[in-house]
């Protein structure tokens, strides 16, 4: 993904703090445990308990210091910023109002609750905030098969995808009904919430066409299939079991992304509208 020229946004929250640790594992072995309990459901509190907080955080904007995988993180969004801006003018005659991102190490604390790897990237509607450990990327790349620049670009656009459906009252809704259904029934309804981020996903991918390199669409579309419900169960060696599911299939999560990318229309996105997912 070409981002040379691409400004810094302002968006962009870096929380650094003190390291943090989890009942000895290390950090690598603290990455394959969380990434584990991320993409299968399976619960690793057991795991982590023992986890200390940093002692000390600080909130800053996103400087000349920091890593390259912050400064790659605050330029994407700012390419997500670009293009809701003119889909939401162009498309739905709204105005869109970003999301701040919020760039940690190992662990933080949200409205949504605390944040670490065992959340894995995710959205926060209470303070209209991503959450992201960069160090993700690695686990992304090394533990999931999944590795590219665009792949990432495809994690953080999907997280800004749930803060789209926030803004247009999709997120409250679908919240909402969960609360009044069966699990298997909120799990269904997850997993429609989840292949609309990726379809909106693949619509701020067609619209930053200009900035793709070759072989970046592989890279987005095997993120989807890699992190799949199906194939995350049975890399940890489980037979998949359809009514756990909160993502969608491999195939769907692709499919979905390139519904998104081929129209770039949100109408296009509805997955509560079909009864084919």
């Amino acid at each position: 993904m070409r981002l040379r020229g691409i400004r810094r946004s302002r968006n962009v929250e870096v929380r650094r703090g003190g390291a943090g640790r989890a009942g000895g594992l290390g950090i690598v072995g603290l990455l394959v445990v969380l990434a584990i309990g991320y993409f299968t459901g399976i619960d690793v509190t057991p795991l982590l308990q023992g986890a200390s907080a940093p002692q000390t955080e600080q909130s800053r904007t996103v400087s000349e210091q920091d890593g390259e995988l912050t400064q790659f993180s605050a330029q994407v969004l700012t390419t997500t910023e670009q293009v809701w801006d003119r889909v939401f003018e162009e498309q739905l005659g709204r105005q869109y109002v970003p999301p701040k991102l919020v760039i940690f190490a190992n662990v933080t604390q949200s409205p949504c609750g605390g944040a670490s790897g065992a959340t894995g990237p995710f959205y926060c509607p209470a303070d209209e905030k991503a959450y992201l450990d960069t160090a993700f990327f690695r686990t992304l790349d090394q533990r999931m098969g999944a590795g590219g620049d665009f792949a990432a670009a495809y994690v953080i656009a999907h997280e800004v995808a749930h803060h789209v459906q926030n803004q247009l009252g999709i997120l409250p809704r679908v919240n909402a009904a969960r609360q009044q259904a069966s699990q298997v029934e909120a799990n269904a309804l997850t997993v429609r919430l989840e292949l609309m981020a990726d379809c909106l996903s693949g619509i701020w991918a067609s619209n930053v066409q200009g900035l793709m390199e070759r072989g970046d669409l592989q890279e987005a579309l095997n993120a989807a299939r890699k992190i799949g419900d199906d194939h995350l169960q049975r890399q940890a060696g489980r037979v998949p079991q359809p009514h756990t599911f909160t993502h969608g299939t491999s195939e769907q999560r692709a499919r979905w992304f390139a519904r998104g990318y081929e129209s770039g229309a949100v109408g296009e996105c509805d997955t509560f509208a079909t009864d084919r997912l």
